[in-house]
């Protein structure tokens, strides 16, 4: 696909797209900004190569796709609260973000996703999956996604964020905080796709509402284990200068922590989303 200069190449099956050809250090036209939203809507995550951008430019682009969270648990920039640090010292052996999640889905409006920029990448690994939840939703069976319709899960940041973990303070903190519990639609109906999307994930959802925590745990395990096919998911590999925006609605991401010895560094900017009917 192309827009002008502007080339998508996707990266996966079903997720994942590569944009080339925009500079986004400047502000973006409209018919820029409206071909990168679409190309997420239609891919979940795209990612930009050879960027070079400030906090300041950082903070800008963001702001052009909505308002800013500041996230309450990670550490941030000083000079920045708007971005916080994503990063693994050489002397840590736990990474932030290993294992399958959604962003925020604890917050009562989910965010709309997460613009992470890379710089500082190890010489191997440090790789990030992500998996589309339109393609695990599509894939499940029509008696499975008619039992789904109507459920509603219950999310809470008090089990991740709420317990202190010596290996990540200072990088994690304000426990006390971790007082999120939301509940969400099992599958919503994406506010700018249209389209459908499992909305569930192994990091934030305890349970679906109505049901105890015994009787949620085979179904929800079954639904981690189908929406981690290899097929629903694409790997993207790091350099300094890359930027992903993901789409916190339909992904799922995983950052691997395979880089032992080794420092990374990436600064988040999450942006605010709307209330998931």
């Amino acid at each position: 696909m192309r827009s002008n200069t502007i080339e998508i190449s996707p990266v996966g099956a079903c997720v994942g797209a590569e944009i080339a050809g925009i500079d986004l250090r400047e502000p973006l036209a409209p018919q820029v900004r409206e071909t990168v939203q679409q190309a997420m809507n239609e891919h979940g995550v795209v990612f930009f190569r050879d960027q070079a951008l400030t906090e300041d430019q950082h903070i800008s682009l963001a702001r052009q796709f909505g308002d800013i969270n500041i996230n309450r648990f990670f550490s941030h920039v000083p000079t920045h609260p708007e971005i916080a640090l994503v990063v693994k010292e050489p002397d840590q052996t736990r990474n932030i973000g290993g294992g399958w999640h959604t962003d925020h889905s604890y917050d009562r409006i989910p965010a709309l996703g997460s613009m992470l920029y890379a710089r500082e990448i190890p010489p191997k690994g440090g790789d990030t999956l992500f998996a589309s939840m339109y393609a695990a939703y599509d894939a499940l069976s029509d008696g499975l996604k008619q039992t789904l319709e109507g459920m509603r899960g219950v999310h809470s940041s008090r089990h991740v964020f709420g317990v202190k973990r010596g290996d990540l303070e200072g990088r994690i903190g304000n426990y006390e905080l971790a007082t999120q519990d939301a509940t969400h639609p099992v599958v919503i109906t994406h506010p700018d796709s249209g389209r459908k999307a499992l909305y569930v994930n192994p990091g934030f959802t305890i349970g679906f509402d109505g049901w105890t925590a015994d009787e949620s745990r085979p179904l929800l395990e079954y639904l981690y284990r189908h929406a981690q096919k290899p097929e629903f998911s694409c790997r993207f590999q790091w350099q300094v200068g890359s930027l992903a925006f993901w789409d916190n609605r339909s992904t799922w991401h995983y950052a691997l922590n395979d880089y032992q010895g080794e420092r990374r560094l990436l600064h988040r900017i999450t942006i605010e989303g709307v209330a998931l009917g």
